[in-house]
Order: structure tokens, then sequence, then C-alpha cells
């Protein structure tokens, strides 16, 4: 191989490809993350509301009744809570990815301003 094709081949690694499969990994692990995350919601409501739906059906008299309104307020509650931490904990994710790729953008953008100069 030639000094020429061989420093091409370099600059390809160096300015587009390592930084694309870095880039790549972090989109992998931000999406990775996130679906977790959203699973982990999804049961966490399907638990909560198949835990109400029960104690709903042993509702018999008017204190069954009661207990089972107080519940379903402390649900919801733990509901909007949970919806809470739910939302912040994709937000830190979101922003933590952002702010990674834009890292990852400016050093791309750098390395290539380098090897033009040189």
């Amino acid at each position: 191989m030639n000094k020429t094709t061989e420093k091409t081949n370099q600059q390809f690694e160096s300015i587009l490809a390592s930084p694309m499969r870095s880039y790549t990994l972090a989109a992998l692990d931000y999406y990775e993350q996130l679906v977790s995350a959203q699973i982990d919601a999804a049961r966490a409501y399907s638990d909560m509301t198949i835990s109400q739906a029960r104690t709903w059906l042993d509702v018999k008299d008017a204190d069954s009744f009661k207990k089972a309104m107080e519940s379903q307020q402390k649900v919801a509650a733990d509901l909007i809570e949970r919806m809470k931490g739910d939302s912040e904990k994709v937000t830190s994710l979101s922003q933590s990815f952002m702010q990674e790729s834009q890292k990852k953008a400016e050093e791309v953008t750098k390395k290539a301003a380098d090897t033009a100069k040189h």
C-alpha cells in the first residue's frame, strides 16, 4: 500500500469511522437505557392497575368500599410520584446523550479542521 492510500485510510478512520462507531455506541447505550426505563415504568403501572383492580373486587360492604377509596387515593398519589420520577429519569438520560453527542461532534469537527490544515 502506498503512503497516500495509507494516509487517506488513517484520515478516514480518524475523521469518520472511529467517531461514527463511538456515536453509534453512545446511541445504542442511550436507547437501551431508555427502553429499559420504559419497560420498568410499564411494569410498575401495570402492577399498580392490577393491584387496584383486585382491591375493588374485594368490595362487599360500606367499610370495604371506604378502604378501596382510600387505597385508590394512595395509588393515585404513588402513580403521580412514579410518573414524575420516570419523567425526570428520561429527561436526564436524554440530556446526557445530547451533551455526549455534542461533545463528540465538536471533537470530530476539530479533528477535521486540524486534518484540513495539514
